[in-house]
């Protein structure tokens, strides 16, 4: 079964805007994620928003990649020694355009959630990101996407499904309209989530 502490601390991984980021620790400071650390950015692009955002809202940001640490092998192993000693109990992608490497999948094993922009198994998989996933839905003549919160592993879009949101395609939409939908749901999930996975009600370990 998962046990955290009753102070758990949380690490996001970004390489944009970090917009889910943000609004998991706006629920952090409002108390609606009680207890709550969110204490570590690692972003794989050091012009990141994401970065400049996280050193004003007081968390400390890294720009760790192949470019700093000279490889993706050596980065993935920074990214894990990073977090470990910084003593990350959750990770939360938030937007990462990089696939994680082995050592932080061992290191922090059922213990990565990303969201992905549909309800998958649907629309996911390698390439299938930001508008893609939109266009495809669209294309696709469905009437209902959403956003989905899966455990990472070493494939895309693939790990133990945690939550699921529906949202309804509406007449007209286009991918812009419909990203804005879903993205406003994908932040209100991550919470919910969240606060379902530190109560216990969620058991990453038997998904």
């Amino acid at each position: 079964m998962s046990h955290f502490p009753a102070r758990p601390s949380l690490a996001f991984l970004a390489s944009h805007n970090g917009t889910n980021m943000r609004a998991i620790v706006a629920a952090c400071k409002t108390g609606v994620l009680r207890a709550v650390q969110p204490i570590l950015l690692i972003s794989n692009n050091g012009d990141s928003q994401a970065i400049a955002w996280a050193k004003q809202n007081k968390i400390e940001a890294r720009h760790i990649s192949a470019k700093t640490e000279g490889s993706e092998a050596a980065a993935d192993d920074t990214i894990a020694a990073v977090m470990s000693m910084a003593g990350i109990d959750l990770v939360v992608l938030a937007g990462y355009m990089r696939k994680l490497g082995p050592e932080t999948l061992k290191v922090f094993h059922r213990r990565i959630l990303n969201v992905h922009p549909a309800l998958l198994p649907k629309f996911g998989g390698a390439g299938m990101y930001g508008a893609h996933v939109h266009n495809a839905v669209l294309k696709s003549g469905d009437t209902e996407t959403g956003c989905t919160i899966h455990v990472v592993d070493d494939e895309y879009d693939h790990g133990p499904v945690v939550a699921q949101a529906k949202v309804a395609v509406a007449p007209g939409d286009t991918a812009e309209t419909l990203a804005a939908r879903v993205q406003a749901r994908e932040q209100t999930l991550y919470v919910e989530t969240l606060k379902r996975i530190f109560s216990g009600e969620i058991d990453l370990d038997r998904l």
